[in-house]
């Protein structure tokens, strides 16, 4: 209870004890959820690395300056830029576990993708990316198929079927 001489800080300790009671139950993760949270930052750090790589590329500051924005031909400036843009962006999204991270690194790692599979003759050969991007497709297919199923399996404890 409050009492009548005690300071602001006082005071909002008693409001803090009072609003513990209310505060909701979080339930525990469970070992694919933990390992998916997992999986998800790592793709984040490789996707902030791909990022700062091509900001590196466009500022000049890597390849000794000869891939510079302004020495591009046009298919790298558009592929570059937007790459640079979409991979940091993508990376915050996996980071914080969104729905729109994933969706974001789809949409860089099918750009990178089709840069090095499709259009080998103006961007160069990488087998090493679009095999990474695959493997990575693989594994959160496979993890969101695994909480799926974990969520099915908790549904179908919890149900209570009447007669």
């Amino acid at each position: 209870m409050k009492r009548a001489g005690d300071s602001p800080a006082v005071a909002l300790l008693y409001m803090v004890r009072r609003m513990e009671p209310d505060s909701p139950v979080v339930p525990k993760r469970t070992l694919t959820e933990i390992l998916y949270v997992i999986f998800l930052r790592m793709v984040a750090i490789a996707c902030f690395w791909f990022g700062l790589q091509y900001w590196a590329m466009l500022v000049g500051y890597s390849l000794k300056g000869m891939a510079r924005f302004d020495l591009l031909s046009l298919p790298w400036k558009v592929a570059a830029s937007s790459l640079a843009v979409l991979f940091p962006v993508a990376s915050l999204g996996l980071w914080l576990t969104v729905s729109w991270g994933p969706v974001l690194w789809a949409l860089a790692a099918a750009g990178q993708v089709s840069m090095y599979l499709i259009w080998p003759d103006v961007f160069g050969h990488n087998r090493l990316v679009p095999i990474l991007h695959g493997l990575v497709a693989a594994l959160y297919i496979i993890f969101r198929l695994s909480l799926w199923i974990e969520t099915r399996r908790k549904a179908e404890r919890v149900r209570i079927d009447s007669p």
